[in-house]
């Protein structure tokens, strides 16, 4: 049985979406009307643990992400496909086109974790640590990551959508997932790969990009959207649909 989806639009050109540590299959719902259905079609996928999949048991790891991701592609009938990623959901697309190259047709990383991990300094892995049974400290973790300019109303919606749409132990989980996974080696770089960022995210940033994303792919171009933090999708969607539509419209025409 794949894991839950729903789709926006019945175009050629398949697009699989996964979310982020906060998000589900609904992170990106901002942009999904605006989307060109004609053109793509594209599936948004609940991980273990989240969303339609909240009771579903499971390692809660990067590779299981994947493999659940090319079980979905089977189901649907994809033989290829390109990925969009936010977050986490950056590297794990990074992880399906290390497990299925000639599949992947072109990668969208969003504010994207990169396949090499992150470090994490020792108090701000303790924040993350607790986030799961905390809703202050998912809070805090929202605001930072979106330089501290957005509502806090906003803020707080998130931090309890989050809450809601995951277990905590798949929350938990999913931290060293992103944080501690390291599958650089394999990276082969044939991809074709936009990565966009937040000019306001403090962390998975331009920087961040040409340290990774620009030095393991020969074909990579990083974009940095203004007036957006860690969260592009609700902070400037419109901005969003655009650049991740303009690349797979490049992409699919050769």
């Amino acid at each position: 049985m794949p894991n839950t989806f729903h789709r926006v639009g019945q175009g050629p050109h398949p697009v699989i979406v996964l979310h982020g540590w906060f998000g589900d299959a609904h992170a990106f719902e901002p942009i999904e009307p605006w989307l060109s259905g004609d053109a793509f079609s594209y599936v948004f996928m609940d991980y273990r643990g989240y969303g339609g999949m909240r009771n579903a048991a499971g390692r809660y790891s990067i590779e299981e992400i994947a493999a659940d991701t090319l079980a979905l592609a089977d189901a649907l009938g994809f033989d290829r496909f390109s990925l969009v990623g936010h977050s986490m959901g950056g590297m794990a697309i990074e992880r399906v086109a290390a497990l299925a190259p000639e599949r992947v047709r072109a990668l969208v990383p969003v504010a994207p974790v990169p396949c090499g991990g992150v470090t994490l300094e020792p108090a701000a892995r303790a924040l993350l640590e607790g986030a799961a049974g905390d809703l202050a400290k998912r809070r805090a973790i929202i605001d930072r990551s979106t330089g501290g300019r957005l509502p806090t109303a906003w803020v707080q919606w998130k931090a309890a959508y989050s809450a809601e749409h995951s277990s905590d132990q798949a929350f938990a989980a999913y931290l060293a997932a992103w944080a501690d996974t390291d599958f650089s080696d394999v990276i082969d770089g044939r991809h074709s790969v936009l990565a966009l960022v937040g000019e306001h995210d403090p962390v998975f940033n331009a920087a961040l990009m040409a340290a990774t994303y620009a030095r393991r792919y020969p074909r990579a171009a990083v974009q940095v959207l203004q007036n957006a933090g860690h969260y592009p999708m609700n902070e400037t969607p419109l901005a969003l649909g655009a650049a991740i539509e303009r690349f797979l419209h490049e992409v699919a025409a050769g």
